[in-house]
């Protein structure tokens, strides 16, 4: 849907550019964005390049584990339907790990394996269960520590201080996190309401 979206609005460029005679300042509109991408990219790709690097550093220190151990119990309060040492409880522990240090690109393949695992748990494979919903909603808003991509993309385009997003980026994350799983609770106690009045 998205590729639609894109192809459409650059379609409609060319159009808008072909009638209003601006194809040359569109042309070069084009190459200053390509140039400017680029630049972007291999930026951010040394930034998040860092990053991962104090990522390894700190699992090899153990400091990934002992936040895994102290994230342990909310995992079992918000996946209580998950079975005690499930390969779906690690999955989960690394992708809430890497949001909470601001890694959305470690965090997504994390997010999707365990996606997988919690499928082969569910029940009814046509529909989302309530642990992926969950975690969904909890990917999705994801406290973060450290927003590294986003410092990334102020640096990139010149901010004179890239890492004064934090403190709003932890209390904005935190405020969503909070919502999320309200929202989430909320629903799963409805479901559970109409189960129980269906039955």
């Amino acid at each position: 849907m998205i590729h639609r979206i894109w192809g459409g609005m650059i379609a409609l460029s060319f159009i808008f550019a072909a009638f209003t005679g601006r194809m040359e300042a569109l042309s070069s509109a084009v190459f200053d964005g390509a140039e400017q991408a680029v630049q972007v990219a291999l930026m951010l790709l040394a930034f998040i390049a860092f990053w991962l690097g104090i990522l390894r550093i700190a699992e090899a220190a153990g400091l990934l584990r002992a936040l895994a151990r102290a994230l342990s119990p909310l995992v079992r309060l918000l996946f209580p339907d998950i079975p005690k040492g499930h390969p779906a409880e690690g999955y989960i522990l690394s992708n809430m790990s890497a949001n909470f240090f601001g890694l959305g690109n470690a965090a997504t393949p994390l997010g999707i394996k365990a996606m997988k695992e919690l499928q082969k748990l569910n029940d009814r494979p046509e529909r989302a269960s309530r642990p992926m919903i969950t975690l969904l909603a909890l990917n999705t808003a994801s406290i973060t520590l450290v927003p590294s991509t986003v410092i990334g993309y102020r640096a990139a385009y010149g901010s004179a201080d890239p890492a004064e997003i934090i403190v709003p980026a932890i209390i904005a994350s935190f405020a969503g996190t909070i919502v999320a799983l309200f929202i989430d609770r909320l629903f799963q106690r409805r479901s559970r309401d109409d189960a129980d009045r269906g039955g």
